[in-house]
């Protein structure tokens, strides 16, 4: 499943990919494929995406467009 958030949170926060695979913890490769729909997000994943980007898990899966975090 692609999740075009993915990028654009990174891009428009002046990451590349290679910073956020070494938040993660991840190989850049694996981050790529997240970010192009090869392999799913795993939860754990998309919590700390979330915090790093002060947003929530819903926005980042564009289940809303509300871009704060939840209370």
């Amino acid at each position: 499943m692609l999740f075009k958030r993915v990028r654009d949170l990174r891009e428009d926060n002046d990451y590349t990919q290679k910073q956020i695979a070494e938040y993660l913890k991840i190989h850049q490769t694996t981050y790529s494929d997240y970010e192009i729909g090869n392999l799913n997000i795993p939860v754990d994943v998309l919590i700390k995406l979330a915090k790093l980007y002060n947003t929530s898990i819903d926005y980042i899966v564009g289940l809303t467009d509300e871009t704060k975090p939840y209370k």
